[in-house]
């Protein structure tokens, strides 16, 4: 079955009477289109029931078709109202479910196309069904895990002290090409004081000899799929006893919750088990930030390993494991591996060394 025919029948028993999806992860989930974000409006009306449309403005017809995407598609002229033509296909749909990154002023001019219409969310409804991937999306995400593992086998060709976290970051942008993404999506090169911000990117710093340094990456691939991996690394020198002292819990705790984390647990009991380490080794204040992410065709997305989510892990369902320890104004740490739970677990996806490695 088709990802928007079982989009359809959730909606159905959801009471929506159409859902209505514009340019993201979401639409691309569900045709297979990756549709570019412009101010024109594209937007796929997915009714409840009968056959869904995928309405382009003209100049986009040709793409929208070479994408293989298997709904009607109806385009609309420079001069023509798209909202006018989304609503005749909607007709007289009770409610509306709109995906959660609409723009504001799109979910406007629906809501006065549609002025009987009520309006609600409707990603997580796809979410529903994004959680839980199929075996060729493991597949996609095991082939971006190795594909970012190769990058981080590489850094001894660029992180080195003298060379500022600029220059390290765009050769290790350039080699996340190189080693089988279609885009960059990030790179954090966090060296000394930097490297206690954990979303830190990259700077004109200088990396100095003794420097601990937080490398993290990831890309999206042709398949649609991205990577996300964080290793840490020391520019020469020797270890600072109080980072080595937090290093080695940091690795006892990510092991924890690599140990942990399998179908049938919480998502909540994943970042426990891993605070619950930190926290005993006195650094509990020093992790900043939930666990874990879920990731597929987004970086972030559905599940969040994080305190207060109760949701039962269950097979297929991708996530990171990234505990990381904060000490402000001088450095910091963090391990970060994807996983995806299976019926026999959990398979790990990222396998470079997890030890601080100096350089």
């Amino acid at each position: 079955m088709s990802r928007w025919r079982k989009a359809q029948k959730l909606a159905a028993s959801r009471g929506i009477d159409a859902l209505l999806v514009t340019p993201g992860a979401d639409l691309r989930y569900l045709t297979g289109y990756v549709a570019l974000p412009l101010e024109r409006l594209t937007c796929l009306v997915l009714p409840a029931e009968g056959d869904p449309t995928l309405v382009v403005p003209a100049l986009e017809r040709s793409a929208a078709i070479a994408s293989g995407v298997d709904v009607q598609i109806e385009s609309w002229g420079e001069v023509d109202d798209p909202f006018a033509l989304v609503a005749s296909l909607v007709g007289d749909a009770a409610t509306v479910g709109v995906d959660d990154h609409m723009w504001a002023s799109r979910v406007f001019a629906l809501r006065s196309a549609l002025p009987l219409a009520r309006q609600v969310l409707g990603g997580e409804l796809v979410q529903e069904l994004r959680i839980r991937k199929e075996s060729d999306e493991i597949d996609a995400l095991r082939d971006a895990g190795l594909a970012i593992d190769r990058v981080h086998s590489r850094m001894g060709e660029w992180l080195r002290h003298g060379r500022t976290e600029r220059e390290v970051g765009a050769d290790i942008a350039r080699a996340i090409i190189d080693e089988g993404h279609e885009t960059v999506d990030f790179v954090i090169v966090g060296s000394g004081p930097n490297g206690a911000s954990p979303h830190h990117e990259l700077s004109d710093r200088v990396i100095q000899e003794g420097d601990p340094v937080v490398v993290d990456i990831g890309g999206t691939t042709s398949a649609g799929y991205c990577s996300d991996s964080t290793r840490n690394y020391l520019a020469g020198g020797t270890v600072p006893p109080q980072y080595a002292e937090a290093y080695a819990v940091l690795e006892a705790a990510q092991q924890a919750q690599r140990e942990h984390a399998r179908p049938g647990v919480t998502a909540a009991s994943v970042d426990a088990v891993g605070r619950a380490v930190i926290a005993e080794a006195g650094f509990g204040d020093l992790f900043i930030h939930r666990t874990g992410h879920g990731i597929g065709q987004e970086t972030h997305e559905e599940p969040y390993i994080v305190e207060g989510n109760e949701l039962v892990l269950g097979d297929g369902m991708a996530f990171s494991i990234e505990p990381g320890i904060y000490f402000d104004g001088l450095f910091g740490a963090r391990i970060e591996d994807i996983a995806v739970c299976t019926e026999d677990g959990l398979e790990v996806l990222n396998n470079t060394p997890r030890q601080l490695r100096v350089l």
